[in-house]
């Protein structure tokens, strides 16, 4: 019975070790993280190189290749998926090369000691899914005014007043202005404060009208609640994923009426 592993562990190996660790690591597909002390030397498009450092060496299993350092999110050197990978032993340490074919580019790192190899034997078969951004929350609302409340009619979006715009402007069911400010993360005060800024706008050009202002958002902070409840205003809890799920309905129902 084969028994999949997903993590193999090497901690300290010696140079000949540590190279035929990540041969046949690369020769199975496996993903690899190798951290050591290392030198780095790129040649390609541009020259460049990076003395001695204790840095982390990242190998996906479609040839990606990134070097990080103890900081910063974006990698020091890299290559794309596609890379074809040399490993040696010598007296020196470990060489590791990253070659791609077109354009030609080469990185090459020199390990004079190795920390720590993990090979990694791992299964990831989930669909990424990003919910909605504030546009999308947008379109859902327009495409289901009942998101918001019943009986709610949206006029525009994006309704511009001076001190910005409106994400959405409409009516609700007693023929009452409403102003709704979306976001798709956490609403904070700031958020609070931007809807009032477009509330007086709007009251100074309703003739007395009463306008009610609304927060939709996932969630709201402690703070930016009380403020919403000590000016008069609304909230209402609205999730990008529920408004993703609103418009995959809808162009589905779409393709249906078309067929």
């Amino acid at each position: 019975m084969n028994i999949r592993q997903p993590v193999e562990y090497y901690c300290n190996p010696d140079s000949s070790t540590g190279a035929g660790v990540i041969i046949d690591a690369l020769k199975k597909n496996r993903t690899l993280i190798i951290i050591g002390e290392c030198t780095i030397e790129y040649k390609g498009r541009a020259n460049s190189e990076l003395g001695l450092g204790e840095r982390i060496v990242l190998i996906k299993k479609d040839g990606s290749f990134l070097v990080h350092r103890a900081w910063d999110s974006q990698p020091v050197n890299w290559q794309p998926p596609g890379c074809i990978f040399q490993t040696k032993s010598s007296k020196m340490g470990v060489l590791l090369k990253a070659i791609r074919k077109k354009p030609r580019e080469y990185i090459g790192i020199l390990f004079p000691k190795l920390f720590i190899i993990l090979v990694l034997n791992l299964k990831d078969e989930a669909e990424f899914i990003m919910f909605g951004s504030e546009e999308d929350m947008q379109r859902a609302i327009l495409a289901k005014p009942e998101l918001i409340e019943e009986g709610f009619k949206p006029i525009l979006k994006e309704k511009v007043v001076e001190q910005g715009f409106v994400d959405v402007y409409g009516v609700d069911n007693q023929g009452r202005t409403l102003v709704i400010e979306l976001k798709r993360r956490k609403a904070q005060v700031q958020d609070v404060l931007q809807l009032l800024k477009y509330l007086e706008d709007i009251k100074r050009k309703s003739a007395g009208r009463h306008v009610r202002a609304m927060l939709a958002a996932p969630s709201i902070s402690k703070e930016a609640s009380l403020m919403i409840q000590a000016k008069g205003l609304e909230f209402k809890t609205l999730s990008p994923k529920t408004c993703a799920e609103v418009l995959r309905l809808t162009a589905s129902k779409k393709i249906t009426e078309f067929m």
